[in-house]
């Protein structure tokens, strides 16, 4: 059982004679499919009175990266004010007259991804302004004991990554959420401030951090364009770092998004399959494919299969792919690109130390002295977040 679904079973008490706004997206819908905005109309002694939309829109209609004007919801009516185009954050005048903010999002376990971010910058303008955070929690579909990757250097804190946290986290939303609260230093509040903020989570029923999204009999619902589905969510947390700037490609427009592995015009698949097995990755194997895309173009590439889950290492092929990228492109593609880039890989990454270690030494990088160094730290990580675990 869903958040949601908890939230209804237990006759809506945690938002019973309140009035509260929603920020939510096509991804919030309980067990059984209906929309958490339908789910929360019905509740009674509950007012909802204004919709927030994250990245890609309240329905998913919105493009990655594209900014979006507020706009009145056209089923119901309401006020759906954006968080993705003049303000990141809720402002005062649109939590105005609210008792609580309630959050339904699906995230995808990966620390670069906007959703996560755009529930702290509204627990950031609610624990300032005095309104309740509701959080309905949903499950990480990585489950909830694969950590893996750098962390977060504080300069780094955007709106790609808003926690200091290993790239893949662990954390469902709701975790991540008590994390934010509890954690100095995670929310830019004072102290007193944070203490003061009132976070509500209503957790699931029957998760358990060993389970899988496959586990939970639920639907996945998409989360943006790219991320329909299970594989893509596995895909993104290998391949998402560093490919636009290496000259790789990972399956974008075809059927096997963030999975299936291409290099611009330099290598073919059958010299791409036998490096990437050469890599003796764990957990990985590396099968030649050819699938038609978007377009009806035929595309020749190297699908990556998850063979393994205990010992696969998410994050690793993204780092090695950097690796080869400069063995394939030399000297380095990685240092010809411009500042404002170098902005943005670090911001995804969020390990400076990388970057410099990257560009310094192209393919001759150590990416297992890397690796050794963001296990450690992940480790110590593990440790603080264990106690704002909700689930065995």
């Amino acid at each position: 059982m869903l958040g949601i679904d908890v939230l209804e079973a237990d006759g809506f008490a945690a938002v019973k004679g309140k009035r509260i706004g929603l920020l939510t997206h096509p991804a919030g819908v309980n067990r059984r499919g209906e929309l958490t905005i339908d789910v929360l109309r019905r509740a009674p002694q509950t007012q909802i009175v204004a919709l927030f939309a994250p990245e890609h829109g309240l329905y998913g209609t919105e493009m990655a990266n594209v900014n979006f004007r507020d706009t009145t919801d056209q089923r119901t009516g309401l006020p759906v004010y954006s968080l993705h185009g003049d303000n990141r954050k809720p402002t005062a005048a649109q939590l105005k007259g609210l008792d609580a903010l309630v959050v339904d999002l699906q995230d995808i376990g990966v620390r670069a991804y906007t959703f996560s971010v755009v529930m702290r910058y509204a627990m950031d303008s609610c624990f300032l302004y005095g309104v309740e955070v509701i959080v309905l929690d949903r499950p990480n579909p990585l489950g909830g004991l694969k950590v893996d990757g750098p962390g977060l250097d504080p300069e780094w804190n955007s709106g790609v990554g808003a926690y200091p946290v290993p790239y893949v986290h662990g954390l469902t939303m709701g975790e991540l959420a008590r994390f934010a609260a509890g954690q100095p230093g995670v929310m830019p509040v004072s102290d007193a401030i944070r203490a003061q903020g009132r976070l509500i989570v209503v957790p699931m029923r029957g998760w358990k951090r060993t389970m899988l999204w496959p586990q939970t009999g639920l639907t996945f619902v998409p989360t943006s364009q790219y991320i329909r589905d299970f594989d893509a969510v596995m895909g993104f947390a290998m391949t998402g770092l560093g490919c636009e700037y290496s000259g790789f490609e990972h399956g974008l427009g075809t059927p096997n998004p963030f999975r299936l592995l291409s290099f611009k015009g330099q290598k073919n698949a059958d010299q791409l399959e036998a490096d990437l097995t050469g890599l003796h990755l764990p957990g990985l194997v590396f099968r030649k494919r050819t699938v038609t895309d978007a377009r009806g173009r035929s595309v020749n590439g190297v699908f990556v299969d998850i063979v393994d889950w205990e010992k696969w290492n998410p994050t690793e092929l993204s780092f090695q792919m950097m690796r080869l990228a400069c063995r394939y492109n030399p000297p380095n593609p990685f240092a010809k690109i411009k500042s404002s880039e170098v902005d943005l890989f670090n911001k995804h990454v969020g390990s400076t130390a990388w970057w410099s270690a990257l560009r310094q030494n192209g393919s001759a990088v150590d990416v297992g002295f890397w690796l050794q160094e963001w296990r450690a730290k992940a480790r110590v990580y593990q440790g603080q977040a264990r106690k704002y675990w909700l689930y065995d």
